[in-house]
């Protein structure tokens, strides 16, 4: 994807932003896609997606199939793209991963909406969370 620049001259992605947010990508940038690991290729991805400057950022499933401490270093990133005031919609099965991330909250089950409302309200809705998301 190319970058794209911001029209408002806003704090736009660059690839030395996305280095720096990624230090791991700056090490292995010489490296095709395929040789790095699952946590190096959701950061690849992510990186990717910021250097459209979106005004929202898409995520889908980032934490799937990474390892517990790549999980940790991904929603880091993402709380931290939050606190830059970048907008986010967050899809994943990772509740807690989501819950402490998220502002807003919809939980959806065989397509249909059974929660929405505040991530403070569906982490004390124990209802909703024994019959829609299991151990928690």
């Amino acid at each position: 994807m190319a970058a794209h620049t911001r029209a408002d001259g806003g704090n736009a992605w660059s690839l030395d932003r996305v280095f720096a947010l990624f230090p791991r990508l700056r090490e292995r940038h010489a490296q095709m896609a395929d040789s790095l690991s699952g946590g190096e290729q959701q950061m690849l991805a992510i990186g990717r997606a910021l250097m459209g400057n979106p005004r929202v950022l898409l995520m889908d499933e980032p934490s799937e199939g990474l390892a517990p401490q790549v999980v940790a270093e991904v929603g880091r990133t993402i709380a931290q793209l939050k606190v830059e005031g970048l907008s986010i919609m967050l899809v994943e099965q990772n509740i807690k991963l989501t819950l402490d991330l998220a502002d807003d909250v919809v939980i959806v089950n065989t397509g249909a909406v059974v929660f929405n409302g505040t991530a403070a309200e569906a982490k004390s809705n124990h209802a909703v969370i024994s019959q829609h998301l299991g151990v928690f």
